[in-house]
Order: C-alpha cells, then sequence, then structure tokens
C-alpha cells in the first residue's frame, strides 16, 4: 500500500534491454535505504515495482511485459528521474489517500498553464474511463496522490503547488508527456456498483 505523499525522485542510472522485459536501477538517495531489501515495494512514477538487487545506494527492479505495456516506464531513458515512494507500514500518517500502485493508464499532458507560485496541468485520459474522474475527487498521477480540478469532456486538470514541484518530476512535465493514472479505488468501486444495479434494474 502506498499514500500518494512521493518521497522524492530518483535518477535511472542503467536500464537493462530485454525482449518484452527490462531491469532498471535508480540511485536512492541514502536517506532512504535503511531497511530497504530485496522483496521490498517501491513505487516509480505510482506504479508498485519489487526490489530485485541492491549495492550501495544502486536499487534494481524488474519490469514485466504488462508493465511497459499499461505504464509510462517503457519510456524511460537514462538520466531520467522517477517519483518514489517506500510502501507504507502499518500506523505510518496516510497523507494522500490510500494507493495500491497499480496502474489503470496513462493520461496525456495536454496543456500546462503556469503563474506565480502555481501550476495548472490538463489531460486527456481514455473516454471509458473518465466516468471516475470527478470535480474535487482524488486521483494518483504517476504516483502523486491528487485533487482533481475542473473535469471537461476526455480531459481533466490539477492545480500544483510549489512543494509538489520541488518534491516530484511535475515541474518538468511538458505538452504531449505521458502520466501514470491510478483511479481511487472507493470511487471506482462506487461507480462501477451503482451501474451495475441500474443495469440489473433496466434488464
Amino acid at each position: 500500500m502506498f499514500t500518494g505523499i512521493v518521497q522524492g525522485t530518483a535518477e535511472a542510472v542503467s536500464i537493462l534491454e530485454k525482449k518484452d522485459f527490462r531491469t532498471h536501477t535508480i540511485r536512492m538517495p541514502e536517506d532512504q535505504l535503511s531497511g530497504l531489501e530485496p522483496g521490498a515495494s517501491v513505487a516509480h512514477n505510482g506504479c508498485c515495482l519489487t526490489v530485485v538487487s541492491m549495492e550501495d545506494d544502486l536499487v534494481s527492479f524488474d519490469l514485466m511485459q504488462e508493465t511497459l505495456r499499461i505504464t509510462n516506464l517503457g519510456e524511460l531513458v537514462t538520466g531520467d528521474r522517477v517519483n518514489f515512494e517506500r510502501a507504507a507500514k502499518f500506523g505510518d500518517e496516510i497523507g494522500g489517500h490510500q494507493m495500491s500502485g497499480h496502474i489503470i493508464c496513462t493520461a496525456e499532458v495536454t496543456r500546462v498553464i503556469d503563474s506565480e507560485n502555481n501550476r495548472q496541468v490538463w489531460f486527456r485520459m481514455p473516454s471509458d474511463l473518465m466516468k471516475y474522474v470527478f470535480t474535487k475527487g482524488y486521483i494518483g498521477i504517476d504516483g502523486i496522490s491528487l485533487t482533481i480540478g475542473d473535469v471537461d469532456n476526455d480531459e481533466f486538470n490539477v492545480n500544483l503547488i510549489p512543494e509538489t514541484l520541488t518534491r516530484t518530476n511535475m515541474s518538468a512535465r511538458q505538452q504531449g508527456d505521458r502520466v501514470n493514472i491510478e483511479i481511487d479505488p472507493q470511487t471506482q468501486a462506487i461507480v462501477d456498483t451503482v451501474e451495475r444495479v441500474l443495469n440489473n434494474r433496466n434488464k
């Protein structure tokens, strides 16, 4: 389980490509290494990955074909930075909202509007998933727990404060970039349940 409170960004220092498979290695900040060992879960841009090996501050993760297909991690190149969050422990403060690290799709950045101390970013998502996107609802974007702003057909926006821009890779996002999306599971459960009940009534 994750909270959507990104702990920082880490640089991808090597990428080993195989057929429908890759291993990438990131350089973790030293203050995030305590207790980290093979088998532990770390979210990269919101996607839950498992540590497979460690050498000092270099931590490696395997990415399967489905992960490469669904997420933006298959687009990473050496030198890119990913948002990371180590798995939450029971008793930790849930500062964002509960997240699983299971990415449902990617969304395209369509507009970036900068103003003093703020950044508004618009995203386009697959239209069949927009039923889960509500103004003031929660959404996970590249592992960041964010509140949805405006919704317009198949697009929505979020508003980012300086702390979020400093702590995450959202300050570098530009039009055309793809970001990982995790829908709030409670919202998804409610929408799917209501939809199923209404469909049954109409039979």
